[in-house]
Parts: structure tokens; C-alpha cells; sequence
């Protein structure tokens, strides 16, 4: 509808993205879209999409960079399928996007970027902007970006090249002013990031950043303007969050409540470093960081400062959770509480660095040597990474055990709207240790947990040896086969009584019917979406979505056997079919994807359909 004004139209929702060369400033424009959208009170779900390449040529496809995001007066579960408009800064982003885009969609092209040269780097023999079935099937805005940046910054103190680099702050304000964003929140952020110590820098943008948005005004091709009206939300404190940024939060949160120091030790590597780089700013809060020279030590650091009673973190990605697996086996044959943390991208090997995948959830549960099952647990949002490394604290402490977090590229780059908590609202997690006073058995078990008792080292009375060999109760290295046999069992045993403590699974719509899709992990949203938008048509169909992966919850069995048909939509070869296959003997159906992309609503819903009808 168009409001009395007759300037803008309301929708409910739209998707944009932005793309362009990796030093374009893709990523910085979609975020400050990002903020100032969250700040206008709209539910919002993003997708940075990266190049592999730290640097590749100029104009080429391999360095394309985009930045996409759905915003709405709803809930918003996913980035969105399609883009209804996409900013194309050079011929490279227009051929990698372009197929993407809706029909019909708003198209803004940086025109002075398709030059011969460009265009020859991107692979066109002619100017698709001259191509008459372009113009037809999407609303083409030309802007000369580079030349109105230099007008626009005609007076600053900058070099001709500095100046051009402003020109995405052009484009943002073009997309401000066609959707209606208040400039404000972007104004503050140049002021905060460079007002002290570069102003010339931040007067630079902010003269660019209006430049865009006037031009919106006087250019008679964008006179489509739309509104958003905001999303409905509990009261409370909101923010925009990343799920690198809530897992950083979540686990700082868990040292507290559980009384014990936070120690993460970590090596960079993609998708994690920013949970390095997010807890190394929090030493105030008594967070100790360690960069270590390479996965292998940062295991072995982080496994020591669980020996000696700190709440231990390492994250990594698939490639170094293979190089972790001997100090796994030892953390779990010693029985200590520690968080792995494995930030899933492609693989195998170096793979896919910067794009998503699931594939890493057969690795958590079996590589290892001998029989050593460790519990995993998996986030399905950025803002649920918060409460999964809560619950990760819990097991590994109640429990004494190490834990495998699961997040994924997908979830850890994405944002959206997170409610921060009353953290007096959070259960305490504390674990008292061994007590000096009292006789210490180091296997000696926890009745119902069958968790051992942690002992500090280096306290008179609670002299104990712990190791990669084989142990008695008492401690003491022993090749008996039998106890060998009880110990084992007794490890298993302990994970396995995990499930008594997690709560009853949800079912998004009905309890029984036709159609149970099961998923885990950054396919939330989409699954979500998709089965409700079956379920608005009237069709049987419902969905369960994991955190807790191993062991399984113990009305999962119930669950599954109330349907006629079960569907697991995973992005990998269909790991998780096949665990669910194997323990409930269910003929379940696999739908996997491995594209380095997330699933689309759209295809997900199509699959459903197929074995509804």
C-alpha cells in the first residue's frame, strides 16, 4: 500500500545485498545497515559472504564480496532466498549476483566501474548494462559512484584515491534513503570510530554518506521508496548480536556463575578467531586469553587449565579438531570439564575457509581412539550461541567431562536482534571441588551423574595421578582387562545419563502427522520457515530441532515414531540420517546440501512438498 503522502510503500519485509570487491567495504556498509536497522526497531537476520582469497585480483569473480540482510515488521528467521534489491559496485559483483536477483528487483550498478578492462576481468563481452532484457526484467539505477564521491568530497583534505574509497558510504546512503534509514546511527559510528583521531576520515564518509541519501531525492529513476513498520518484541534491553559475539558472552557468563576462572587458549583460524579476539577484550572480567603457536598446544594449554580448576575453552574449525582428537581422548579418559568449541566451515582439509557447512558432526563423535564418546551440543542461532555455552558449562562441570560445541560459519557471522538477560535469572553453575578434609578416591562416582569428584593439585591430602593410561578407582595405572572393560563402561555410562537431565524436546506444530523434518544447527531458520509455511497451507508436517546431539534426547524415539515419514535436512552427506538411522532404526530420508551456501526456504519447502503429496 502507499501511505497519504504517496512516497512510500509498505511492505512487510525485504532482503538487500550488497557486493563488490573485497576491499570495497561490502562487509562495513552491511553492517552499518544492519545497525541502523536494528536501532529502527526490525527483526533482521544477516549473511556476510566472504572471499577465500585474502586478496585476490581486483575485478575478478574470486574476489567478489557480499553482505546480505532481511529486515521486517515479523519475525525474521532467515537472510532470505533472493534479494528483492542488490548494489553491484563492478561488473565482477553483477555476474555473480545478478542471478539471484528478483525479477523485477531494484538493481543499483556503480556505472563507472564497467569499463573495457572490467568487464574483460569478469568475463563480459559487452556491456550488460546496455543489454535491453536486463533493463526490462529489473529496475536499473545507474550511479556514477566514483565521480559524485570526488564532487562530494571536493573541499576534504584527502588523496584522490582516499576520497574514491568513500564511495560505498555513497551507495549506503542511496539504500537509506530508498528504504527509509535515519542516517544518525551511521553519523555516531563515524564520529566514535574516527571523530578523535582521523576527523578528516570521519567527515570524509559522513559527506559521502549524505550525498547518497540527497541524491535519492533528486534522482527521478528512485522514486520507489519503502517503509517497515517495526517488528513486535517482548520489552526488555535489545542488541544486535553475532554468534561469535554471544558464544564470547556465553562463556564469560558460565566463569562467573560457576565461580571458576575462564581460560581460553585458542590458534587462529577461520571461522573462530573472532572468539579469541572477543574474549581477549575481556580481561576486566577476569578472562585470561593464551594464543598458542598451534592447535595441538592450544588443547594442551587449555586441557592443563582444567587440571588445575579454571572453566578451560578452546575453539577451533573441522581442520583443527583433527589435530585435537589425542588431546581429546585424553581429556576424556582423565575425565576434566572442558568446552571444545568447533566453528564449522567446508571441507575437508583447508576446504571451503569462508563458507558454510555441517559436516563435522561425525568427526565429534567418533575420532578418536578406543571408546571415548563425548557429549556434543549445537547452537541454531547467533543469539542461542549465548545459551548454548551456558549449557555446555553445565555438562562439562556437572558432569566432569569435555563437550564439543558445534556452531557453524553461518551462524557465527550472522546477526540478529538478541534480548540481553537478567543475569540474575541464570542458575549458578558451580561445582565444588574435593575437600582436603575428607579421604579422595580420584574415579570414585557421583551416584546419579556418575561424575568423579575434580581435585586441585598440589593440596596436602589430595595427592592424585591422572593420565592417558588406564586407571582403577584408586588411580592407579592398571592393564587389569576387566577393569578396563568397567572403566570404559563407566565413561559411556556418564555421558549416556546426560539425557535424564535434558529437558523435553519442542515440537513446532503438531505432535503426529504425516511429516517430522529433524534438523540441527544454522538450519533452524529455514526449516522453521519453510514447514510453516506448509503448515499455513493446511499440510501435516511439524519439526524438531536438536541442541543436543550426543547423547540424544530420551523422547526422541517417542517423537519420531509418531509420524509417518521422517525427513533430516543437514548440510553435509547426511550425518545426522545416519546416527538417527542407526539408533532408532527409522528408515529416515536424507536431504543434504553442500554448496557452501545455507538452504533457501524456497527449496526446502519443494523437498517437503514432494513427500507430503
Amino acid at each position: 500500500m502507499i501511505d497519504a503522502k504517496g512516497s512510500f510503500k509498505e511492505i512487510e519485509s525485504a532482503v538487500v545485498r550488497f557486493a563488490g570487491d573485497s576491499g570495497d567495504g561490502m562487509q562495513t556498509v552491511g553492517e552499518r545497515f544492519t545497525d541502523t536497522t536494528a536501532f529502527a526497531g526490525n527483526d533482521i537476520a544477516t549473511l556476510p559472504d566472504f572471499p577465500a582469497e585474502i586478496r585476490a585480483p581486483a575485478g575478478t569473480l574470486a574476489g567478489v564480496s557480499g553482505f546480505q540482510i532481511q529486515f521486517g515488521s515479523r519475525q525474521i528467521l532467515t537472510p532470505g532466498d533472493a534479494p528483492d534489491a542488490l548494489v553491484a559496485m563492478n561488473p565482477a559483483a553483477l555476474k555473480s549476483n545478478l542471478a539471484d536477483l528478483v525479477p523485477g528487483g531494484m538493481l543499483v550498478v556503480n556505472s563507472d566501474a564497467f569499463k573495457r578492462a572490467n568487464l574483460a576481468k569478469a568475463g563480459y563481452e559487452q556491456n550488460p548494462l546496455e543489454d535491453e532484457d536486463l533493463r526490462s526484467k529489473y529496475n536499473l539505477i545507474e550511479i556514477d559512484l566514483t565521480n559524485l564521491t570526488k564532487e562530494a568530497l571536493a573541499e576534504c583534505d584527502l588523496k584522490p584515491s582516499d576520497k574514491t574509497r568513500c564511495k560505498n558510504f555513497l551507495a549506503l546512503g542511496f539504500m537509506y534513503f530508498v528504504y527509509d534509514r535515519t542516517l544518525e546511527t551511521t553519523l555516531k559510528f563515524f564520529q566514535d570510530k574516527w571523530g578523535k583521531r582521523l576527523p578528516v576520515v570521519a567527515e570524509a564518509n559522513s559527506l559521502a554518506l549524505k550525498a547518497g541519501y540527497n541524491l535519492g531525492e533528486t534522482m527521478e529513476v528512485a522514486r520507489n521508496r519503502y517503509q517497515i513498520a517495526k517488528a513486535p518484541a517482548d520489552a526488555g534491553r535489545y542488541r544486535k548480536i553475532s554468534g561469535n559475539e554471544a558464544l564470547v558472552y556465553g562463556l564469560t557468563v558460565a566463569g562467573k556463575k560457576s565461580k571458576r576462572d575462564l581460560l581460553y587458549a585458542g590458534y587462529p583460524i577461520t571461522p573462530a578467531s573472532p572468539v579469541l579476539e572477543g574474549l581477549s577484550a575481556l580481561k576486566r572480567f577476569g578472562v585470561k586469553t593464551v594464543q598458542a603457536e598451534d592447535e595441538i598446544a592450544a588443547m594442551g594449554i587449555a586441557l592443563g587449565a582444567s587440571f588445575t580448576g579454571n572453566l578451560a575453552v578452546c575453539a577451533t574449525s573441522g581442520p583443527g579438531m583433527c589435530l585435537k582428537s589425542e588431546f581429546m581422548g585424553l581429556a576424556s579418559i582423565t575425565e576434566l570439564p572442558l568446552i571444545i568449541c568447533n566453528i564449522q566451515r567446508g571441507g575437508p582439509s583447508t576446504g571451503l575457509p569462508t563458507k558454510v557447512e555441517q559436516s563435522d558432526l561425525l568427526q565429534g563423535m567418533f575420532c578418536r581412539n578406543g571408546d571415548s564418546p563425548i557429549p556434543i551440543i549445537a547452537a541454531h542461532s547467533a543469539s542461542d550461541c549465548f545459551d548454548t555455552a551456558l549449557e555446555a558449562a553445565r555438562i562439562a562441570l556437572t558432569y566432569m567431562t569435555p563437550v564439543i560445541l558445534l556452531s557453524d560459519l553461518y551462524i557465527a557471522n550472522g546477526s540478529e536482534p538478541w534480548a540481553i538477560p537478567d543475569l540474575s535469572t541464570i542458575p549458578e553453575l558451580e561445582i565444588p571441588f574435593a575437600n582436603p578434609e575428607d579421604e579422595y578416591v580420584v574415579y570414585r562416582r557421583d551416584p546419579e551423574t556418575l561424575a568423579r569428584e575434580q581435585a586441585i593439585p598440589g593440596q596436602a591430602g589430595l595427592e592424585h595421578r591422572v593420565g592417558g593410561l588406564e586407571k582403577n578407582e584408586a588411580g592407579d595405572v592398571s592393564y587389569d582387562p576387566e577393569n578396563h572393560e568397567k572403566m570404559t563402561h563407566l565413561r559411556a555410562d556418564k555421558v549416556a545419563a546426560i539425557a535424564k537431565s535434558i529437558p523435553p524436546l519442542e515440537v513446532l506444530g503438531e505432535p503426529e502427522g504425516d511429516l517430522l523434518v529433524l534438523g540441527w544447527g544454522g538450519t533452524y531458520g529455514a526449516i522453521c520457515s519453510a514447514v510453516g509455511n506448509l503448515q499455513a497451507e493446511g499440510y501435516s508436517v511439524s519439526s524438531v530441532h536438536l541442541r543436543h546431539l550426543s547423547p540424544f534426547p530420551n523422547d526422541l524415539g517417542e517423537i519420531l515414531g509418531r509420524f509417518k515419514k521422517v525427513l533430516v535436512a543437514e548440510l553435509n552427506m547426511g550425518q545426522l540420517s545416519m546416527l538417527i538411522r542407526s539408533k532408532y532404526l527409522i528408515d529416515a530420508i536424507s536431504y543434504s546440501k553442500i554448496q557452501g551456501q545455507p538452504f533457501h526456504v524456497s527449496e526446502l519447502t519443494k523437498r517437503f512438498l514432494e513427500h507430503l503429496q
